[in-house]
């Protein structure tokens, strides 16, 4: 655990020992920890030094008291932490302007393989400060959501993620479970009719565009630096983000809990994430498939909120879920789809 602040596994096995008993010589570290004695030797060496341990003249050893030694260490990790944050923006402004002067080639890297894409594809979000923006589009060929693992670390770093989804990748197997998880984590999630690419974007710095298979069989992408043609794409982005409609999910959504629900005052969450997928243009057999529902289950569900709305059919159901707040409201200015478009042909079911 204390490897962080530069410890050797020895040197935190030995500070350990002597935090709960002070006043020990090596020979006796060695003894309790069956380890060589030439170990514990160096390490205690190396805790002096680091004003972990005191040693006293009788060559005895004891434990520094924690909160002020590993106070003081980690307030100089922090300190040089700063520093080489300092020093990274002086590198990258210092590359930008280098870059500036540069060809085509220094400005676009072409990337082959799936292997190469996924590796690049987590870079670029290690690398963003700021904010990650994405188009996701099916089929995931490199890197499927759930095996993102660069997006919990950027997100714990402070990094925002904004991610516009096609239509079509809703219908995918198991992404509501990880939109509902991204939705949790702080991801704001957008749904568009129709995506142009995939797009990966990290600030206004580095972009990743993957491409169509090459003939060879493999899949291709382009790493953009800054240069024009990502700022294109970054305006790109906006415009999609402005008109496409917010996805809200809550709950788990298990058809057990859909049945105890029926009699609940109120939309449940489980009914909020019936409502936004419905406005999200999905059809009745694909809101069931992934929310583990049976079509009768979610036609009776329906049946439910109607009724609790006062309305008959699903077009005034909608009306009523923007209006009351019961799912997210389409963005002002976009034609989106009306519960029920691309449902049963009976409306009223």
């Amino acid at each position: 655990m204390l490897d962080v602040l530069g410890l050797e596994p020895d040197d935190e096995m030995v500070y350990r020992a002597l935090v709960g008993r002070p006043n020990s010589t090596a020979t006796l570290l060695s003894d309790l920890l069956a380890v060589p004695q030439a170990h514990v030797d160096k390490a205690l060496s190396r805790l002096v030094e680091w004003e972990l341990a005191i040693r006293s003249a009788d060559e005895q050893f004891t434990a520094a008291p924690p909160a002020m030694a590993f106070g003081a260490l980690i307030s100089q990790r922090r300190d040089g932490l700063r520093m080489a944050e300092q020093a990274l923006v002086t590198l990258a402004e210092e590359h930008r302007a280098a870059m500036t002067g540069n060809s085509i080639n220094d400005l676009i890297e072409v990337v082959t393989g799936r292997d190469a894409i996924r590796h690049r594809f987590l870079q670029v979000q290690q690398a963003a400060r700021t904010q990650v923006r994405s188009f996701i589009t099916a089929p995931f060929l490199a890197v499927p959501p759930e095996e993102n693992t660069a997006e919990p670390m950027a997100i714990d770093r402070g990094v925002h993620f904004r991610a516009v989804l096609d239509r079509a990748v809703l219908a995918e197997p198991g992404i509501i479970t990880d939109a509902v998880a991204s939705l949790r984590n702080g991801v704001q999630l957008r749904v568009a009719d129709q995506l142009p690419m995939k797009l990966v974007l990290a600030d206004a710095e580095l972009g990743l565009v993957p491409l169509a298979v090459t003939p060879a069989g493999e899949p291709g992408a382009v790493l953009l630096h800054r240069s024009g043609l990502l700022d294109a794409l970054d305006a790109l982005f906006e415009t999609v983000w402005r008109t496409a409609h917010p996805l809200e999910l809550s709950g788990t959504g298990t058809e057990a809990e859909t049945i105890v629900e029926l009699g609940a005052e109120g939309p449940s969450d489980l009914d909020r994430r019936i409502l936004a997928l419905l406005l999200a243009g999905l059809t009745d057999q694909t809101i069931a498939t992934q929310l583990g529902l049976s079509p009768r289950t979610l036609h009776r569900r329906l049946r439910h909120l109607m009724d609790m709305a006062g309305v008959r059919t699903r077009m005034q159901l909608g009306g009523h879920a923007v209006r009351h707040g019961w799912a997210a409201p389409p963005v002002p200015g976009r034609q989106t789809s009306p519960p029920g478009a691309h449902g049963d042909p009976d409306e009223t079911a």
